[in-house]
C-alpha cells in the first residue's frame, strides 16, 4: 500500500499533443557528419543516411559514466558512441547542442538495463527517441521516464516542419497500462495516479487454455486487487496488461542511490518500502574499480564520485532494513556477484524476480520467471512491491543432438545469437524458453549461462523448466528437503500444446566450439573459421563464467596443460575471477587455487570487475586483444582493446598457447 501523502498528491496527465522545440540529432555512421551536427548543422533527413544500429547502452552511457546518479548525468549522453573507429561526442556537446530528439538504426539501446542511459539524454535535452526498433528495458526505462519513443520514421519531417505531433502517435497500439504511463508522463506519476483511482488497470479474463511454463508463472503472480492483496488469474496469454507481484526485488550499488535518491525525493524521507525482507542490496560491481580506472580519469574525480555510491547504498539499506551483501573488510572484492547470489541462495522455481541488472535471467536456469528492470521500476516495487507487465509471446529453443566433449552452454548460445531469427531482432522482448536433450544434460550451473545471455538476445526473459537436475540443486546446494524440491518443481511445467511465437531448433551435433568476433555477442563463428588471433589478455569470470562448473573447465584445462610442462606465458595475462565465496571455497575445497596458481593464472575475488570495465583483466589500448568468458563484447564494454567472447574451456586454453583455439585434451590429442 503506498502512503497517505502519495494519495494526496496532486497528479495529471500531459497534453494531448506534444511539441519539440528542439533539434534532430541523427547517429550516424559517418563520424563526420555526427561532428556537423554537433557544431550546429541540421542534416536534411534521407532514407540513403546510414544511421548506426545495434547502439548499446555502454555506449549512451559507458559504466564510469554511471558513476554519477543525479542530473549531472546530461553532460554525458553518447560519450561512448562509435562512429566508425572514432567517438565523435564529447561532454555537454549534446546538451549544448540544443536537440530535443535522437534517431538511430535497429536494436536502439540493447545490452545493460542501466536507466542511466534514457535518463542522462532527459536531462540533456532529449524528448524524443526514434529507431528501427527498440529493446525492451530501454524502452520501458523510457517511458517510465517520460521519454516518448517511436519506430515511426515518417515523424521525422513533421517534427522539421514544427507540427506538433498527437501523443496518440507514441500510445498507438500500446496496452492499456502503457498507454496510461505515456499519458500520466511516467511511471511514478501513473501509480500515484492509479493509488487514487483516476488511472485504471484492466481486468485479465482470458479463458482457460494451455500455457508454457512463463505464462503460468505470470497467471499465478497476476494482481487483481491491491488493495485486497487478491493475486491470481486463472490464465494469460501474449498481450496481457498489468501487474505482476513480486517474490524478489534486488539492485546493485550502480542503481541502488539513484533510486533512493526518488524515493525519498518522491515519495519522502522518513517513509518505509514495503516487505524490506524480500529487498536485496549488492555491491558487487566496483570493489576493484581503483585498480582499473585511469588516471585520467581518477584526475577527473570519477573514482571519488563512484565512492558515494558506495556510501548512499549503505546509508539508505540501514535506514530501510534491507539485507545488503557488501564488500570483503577493506574492500577488494565483494560477497558475491547479485545473480549468482540470487541463484544460489535465493531463487525458487515458479517465482517472479526482478533486478536491477539486464542479465537478472541468470535464475531462470531453476525455472522462475527472472528479469531486468530499470531504476524507475525498482523504485516504483519498493512502494507497491508489483512491477507491470505486457506478457510476452515465447520462443522455443531446442537443443538437440549429441554434443562433441568440449563443447559447453556458452557454445550454444554463441550459436543461438548468430541465428538469423535471434540476429534479425526477432527474440527481442520475447520470453525464451530453452529445452531439448542437450538443455536437459547441462547442470543448472551450465544452464544459467543460456538463461543469464537471454539479454544478448534482447528477451523479456530466460528460463528452463524444472526437473531431477533442479531438484538435486535445492537439495545438495540449498539443504531443501528432497520431498519438498519435487512437489516444488513438479508444480511447474508448461502444458502439452501450448503456443510459441517461434521454435529454433540447434543440432549440438554439427557444433564445434564458438567465438564471437569483436563488436557484438552475435558476431559467433565456429572456432576453425576464425584464423590465428593473437591475445594480450584472458579473462574468465562475471556472473556467466564464474560458477562452479566455470571453474571446473579452468582448472581441467589448466591441470591438462601443467601435465604437458605449458604454464601461461608472460605475454599473457589470464585473470580468473569468482562469481561468490561459495565459489571459491568450492575452489579451495577442490585444491584448484593450487592448480591456478601453478599454472600461471591470477586469481580474484568476486566482482562484475573487467566485465563492466571495472576491474583487472580488462584492456588498457585499442591494440590489445582479449578472449573472454564474459557475456558481451560492444565497444567500450571491457576496455578500448578488441573482445573476443568464447566458453570457459576456449578462454583457458588460449591463455596457455597466446591465441584463441580450442581445447584438446592430452587424452583426445595421442
Amino acid at each position: 500500500m503506498m502512503n497517505e501523502s502519495l494519495q494526496k498528491r496532486a497528479v495529471s496527465k500531459r497534453p494531448n499533443r506534444a511539441r519539440f522545440d528542439g533539434r534532430l540529432l541523427f547517429l550516424t555512421e559517418d563520424p563526420d557528419l555526427i561532428r556537423r551536427q554537433l557544431a550546429g548543422e541540421d542534416l536534411a533527413w534521407t532514407p540513403a543516411m546510414k544511421l548506426r544500429d545495434n547502439i548499446s547502452t555502454d555506449e549512451i552511457t559507458p559504466a564510469y559514466i554511471c558513476y554519477y546518479f543525479d542530473e549531472t548525468l546530461g553532460d554525458f549522453p553518447y560519450l561512448g558512441f562509435q562512429a566508425g573507429r572514432e567517438f565523435p561526442i564529447e561532454r555537454g556537446s549534446v546538451r549544448a547542442g540544443g536537440f530535443s530528439v535522437s534517431i538511430s538504426g535497429k536494436r536502439r539501446g540493447k545490452g545493460s538495463s542501466r536507466e542511466q542511459s534514457p535518463y542522462a539524454e532527459l536531462c540533456a535535452g532529449i524528448r524524443l527517441v526514434i529507431a528501427e526498433n527498440i529493446e525492451r528495458i530501454y524502452r520501458q526505462n523510457c517511458q517510465n521516464l517520460g521519454i516518448l519513443t517511436s519506430t515511426d520514421f515518417g515523424l521525422i519531417e513533421r517534427l522539421r516542419a514544427g507540427e506538433e505531433i498527437g501523443l496518440e502517435e507514441f500510445t498507438r497500439g500500446e496496452d492499456p497500462i502503457t498507454r496510461q504511463i505515456i499519458e500520466y508522463g511516467g511511471l511514478f506519476n501513473f501509480n500515484v495516479a492509479r493509488l487514487q483511482g483516476k488511472a485504471s488497470v484492466p481486468v485479465v479474463e482470458t479463458p482457460a487454455r494451455a500455457m508454457t511454463l512463463a505464462e503460468k508463472i505470470f497467471a499465478r503472480h497476476f494482481v487483481v486487487d491491491a488493495a485486497s492483496d487478491r493475486v491470481g488469474v486463472g490464465a494469460v496469454q501474449p498481450g496481457d496488461a498489468g501487474f505482476v507481484r513480486t517474490d524478489i526485488r534486488f539492485s546493485h550499488e550502480y542503481v541502488t542511490p539513484m533510486a533512493a535518491i526518488f524515493f525519498e525525493q518522491l515519495v519522502g524521507e522518513n517513509d518505509s518500502v514495503n516487505d524490506p525482507d524480500s529487498i536485496y542490496f549488492f555491491r558487487d560491481h566496483l570493489t576493484f574499480l581503483e585498480m582499473a580506472i585511469t588516471e585520467e580519469r581518477k584526475k577527473m574525480g570519477l573514482l571519488e564520485v563512484a565512492n558515494q555510491l558506495k556510501i548512499k547504498q549503505e546509508a539508505f539499506a540501514e535506514k530501510q532494513g534491507i539485507r545488503l551483501h557488501g564488500e570483503l573488510p577493506g574492500g577488494k572484492g565483494s560477497e558475491a556477484i547479485c545473480h549468482s547470489k540470487i541463484l544460489e541462495s535465493y531463487a525458487l522455481p515458479g517465482q517472479i524476480i526482478i533486478g536491477s541488472d539486464s542479465h537478472t535471467p541468470h535464475s531462470g536456469a531453476i525455472g522462475c520467471v527472472a528479469f531486468g528492470v530499470g531504476t524507475t521500476d525498482i523504485f516504483n516495487s519498493w512502494i507497491t512491491k508489483d512491477v507491470r507487465v505486457h506478457v510476452p509471446e515465447s520462443v522455443r529453443i531446442e537443443v538437440r543432438g549429441e554434443p562433441q566433449p568440449g563443447l559447453t552452454a556458452k557454445d550454444y548460445m554463441l550459436a543461438i545469437l548468430a541465428h538469423p531469427y535471434v540476429r534479425s531482432g526477432e527474440a527481442i522482448g520475447k520470453v525464451i524458453e530453452y529445452a531439448g536433450p542437450a538443455v536437459e544434460a547441462l547442470g543448472v550451473d551450465e544452464r544459467a549461462t543460456l538463461t543469464n545471455m537471454a539479454a544478448e538476445v534482447g528477451a523479456f526473459t530466460g528460463l528452463i523448466a524444472p526437473d531431477a537436475k533442479t531438484v538435486d540443486y535445492l537439495v545438495e546446494r540449498r539443504g531443501m528437503a528432497r520431498e519438498a524440491a519435487e512437489s516444488l518443481c513438479a508444480q511447474w511445467q508448461g502444458d502439452e500444446g501450448a503456443e510459441f511465437a517461434k521454435t529454433i531448433v540447434i543440432d549440438a551435433g554439427s557444433l564445434e566450439p564458438m567465438v564471437a568476433t569483436p563488436g557484438d555477442p552475435g558476431n559467433g563463428v565456429p572456432i576453425s573459421k576464425l584464423g590465428r588471433v593473437r591475445i594480450d589478455i584472458a579473462y574468465g569470470g562475471s556472473c556467466t563464467a564464474g560458477k562452479r562448473s566455470d571453474m571446473d573447465m579452468y582448472a581441467e584445462v589448466l591441470r591438462d596443460g601443467l601435465e604437458r610442462g605449458r604454464r601461461v606465458p608472460d605475454s599473457v595475462e589470464f585473470w580468473i575471477q569468482f562469481g561468490s565465496q561459495d565459489v571459491k571455497q568450492y575452489c579451495v575445497e577442490r585444491g584448484y587455487l593450487e592448480i591456478f596458481e601453478q599454472a600461471g593464472a591470477r586469481i580474484i575475488e568476486p566482482s562484475c570487475g573487467a566485465c563492466i570495465n571495472a576491474g583487472p583483466g580488462v584492456s588498457r589500448t585499442q591494440e590489445q586483444v582479449s578472449v573472454s568468458a564474459i557475456n558481451r563484447n560492444f565497444p567500450g564494454r571491457s576496455g578500448p582493446g578488441q573482445m573476443y567472447l568464447a566458453s570457459p574451456y576456449v578462454v583457458a586454453a588460449s591463455a596457455l598457447v597466446g591465441y584463441i583455439v580450442p581445447f584438446e585434451p592430452v587424452a583426445e590429442s595421442v
